[in-house]
């Protein structure tokens, strides 16, 4: 009669494990368990020689496959006395009586990590030498235990090892237990292998999407309290989130981290990025556009239900604040502000007289941080990279929507009016058109001195939001703000071509002198007309920018 492990009725054997990991943690608890046990530990390279100089004893693996490992270290495991060992199902008779026909035998739990192919497609190495941190024993040996689960144990985690250790004290390890560690092994894999297909293929849009995602942490809830969440972040590439640095404040949850990236894109598409490299259609519009001021300012931003209530560049960042706060002094209460400067103490004082979510830079001043520590349960974040991500993914039911990430400014500078931009307006229209690509479709921005002034989006129409924008324009400049009471703004950037002229009558009564959009309507020529009835100026720059 043959039991659950393969053996005749009466006899032993003693069980056997192969360890091979890269990262070393935990691996000598679980070894100095498993050898007290009376088990026998299989071993390979660099693992073996960790265990041995801790007084473990190790049998080689070269001394169960008779063959030596070669091709520096590239073959080892790949050999039929291992994965025999490991694949053999013990409850069917044939496979116990071919292992003994060929002298082989089984092997009971699988312990591996694989060579550190995440951290070090990263690191700028040469295409050889990243090549070189592709694993292929590892996940041979990993997905063969992970296929024969009710017989094979397989950790690849070593948060595991303690669970295991328990279960085998206990003479169980759960056939439950089994299945999720072998899942795990299925899950990991999967991810490495989407890591080495994203480095090697130049596909942008392959046949299968592969997606390497390891989770960064559970969130409290999701976009409302009912819902459960988590982030997760590339294991191939370092992003913004993942090189980020909280310095105080709650735990962040889904809709800080939605507001956080809005804000942290929008703050450094203008001037240098956090990490020094230009914006985002940086090049477009020097291509395109006379005299274009390239003078790096500081910027402010502020979101709120992931969209812009306020957004300004000034010589200060003070100066960016005042004019971003004044934007809208009432939807920034609750929201986050980001900064593409370090923020200083005059900063910090207006800062913590809000209540505010997250306050978001590329550092702080010692005296800044003292002030805005004050606030117990705000989050202060230090962000050290640019935003990168080449796409972005939208969940469909059933699927994903994959798109590139819109990083084009302009495809043309063209006037279309009888009356050209003054030279003064540029800069503002630049600035509008860049702003508005963060504000919901249908969006419109009402610009002065590189600042809005008003904002509008989110609506089913093009008109509401221009009359929005334009009514909370005229409201801002007669209040305390930094231009109280100064001529009305002269620019209007809108994110899409207008379908109708009444956005141009509106704008011209409201003392608009410029207007840059992307054109492409039916009814160009009835905006035109009515920009040169108004003696306005207007800008087609070819490239629309919703966002849904």
């Amino acid at each position: 009669m043959v039991d659950s492990s393969g053996l005749e009725e009466g006899e032993t054997m003693k069980k056997r494990a192969l360890v091979s990991v890269f990262y070393k943690d935990g691996i000598l608890e679980l070894a100095e368990f498993l050898t007290g046990s009376g088990w026998e530990i299989l071993s390979t390279g660099g693992t073996s020689k960790y265990l041995q100089e801790n007084k473990i004893p190790v049998t080689d693996v070269s001394a169960v496959t008779g063959f030596p490992e070669c091709l520096d270290g590239r073959v080892k495991t790949l050999h039929p006395a291992i994965h025999a060992g490991i694949l053999a199902r013990r409850d069917i008779q044939t496979h116990v009586d071919t292992l003994k026909d060929l002298n082989i035998g089984y092997i009971d739990l699988v312990c591996v990590n694989l060579y550190p192919f995440f951290e070090k497609v990263q690191a700028g190495l040469s295409m050889q030498d990243t090549i070189e941190f592709i694993d292929i024993g590892g996940p041979s040996m990993l997905r063969s235990s992970a296929k024969n689960f009710r017989d094979v144990i397989v950790l690849t985690d070593p948060a595991d090892y303690p669970q295991v250790i328990e279960g085998l004290k206990a003479g169980n390890v759960p056939q439950e237990l089994r299945k999720q560690l072998a899942g795990k092994v299925f899950d990991l894999t999967s991810a490495y292998d989407a890591a080495i297909a994203r480095y090697l293929l130049e596909d942008e849009y392959p046949k299968y999407l592969p997606l390497s995602l390891e989770k960064g942490q559970l969130l409290r809830y999701g976009e409302n309290g009912h819902q459960s969440a988590a982030l997760y972040l590339h294991t191939d590439s370092a992003g913004v989130l993942k090189g980020m640095e909280q310095l105080h404040g709650k735990e962040l949850g889904y809709n800080n981290i939605r507001d956080l990236d809005l804000a942290w894109k929008a703050a450094c598409a203008f001037g240098l990025n956090a990490d020094g490299t230009q914006p985002a259609g940086a090049k477009d519009v020097n291509l395109f556009v006379p005299a274009v001021n390239d003078t790096v300012k500081a910027c402010c931003t502020a979101i709120k239900h992931n969209t812009p209530c306020g957004i300004s560049l000034g010589d200060t960042l003070i100066e960016a604040y005042s004019k971003t706060f004044a934007c809208d002094p009432v939807s920034i209460y609750g929201g986050i502000v980001a900064c593409n400067t370090a923020v200083d103490s005059a900063v910090a004082e207006k800062l913590g007289e809000l209540f505010l979510e997250i306050v978001a830079a590329p550092d702080f001043d010692e005296d800044a941080l003292e002030i805005l520590k004050k606030k117990k349960n705000l989050r202060i974040l230090k962000l050290k990279k640019s935003p990168q991500e080449t796409h972005e993914y939208i969940a469909v039911d059933g699927g994903l929507l994959v798109q590139q990430s819109d990083r084009r400014l302009l495809e043309k500078w063209e006037v279309v009016t009888k009356t050209p931009p003054a030279a003064r307006d540029i800069p503002d229209m630049i600035f509008g058109m860049r702003a508005v690509t963060y504000v919901k479709s249908n969006a419109i921005m009402i610009v002065k001195e590189q600042s809005a002034t008003g904002i509008g989006g989110g609506q089913v129409n093009r008109i509401w939001p221009a009359m929005q924008s334009l009514e909370r324009s005229a409201g801002v400049l007669k209040t305390d703000h930094p231009w109280k009471d100064s001529e009305p703004a002269r620019v209007l950037a809108s994110d899409a071509f207008f379908p109708f002229p009444d956005i141009v009558e509106a704008a011209a009564e409201a003392g608009v002198k410029a207007i840059i959009q992307p054109g492409g309507s039916m009814n160009d020529k009835l905006s035109i007309e009515a920009c040169d009835k108004h003696g306005i100026a207007m800008v087609f720059t070819g490239t629309r920018h919703f966002k849904h």
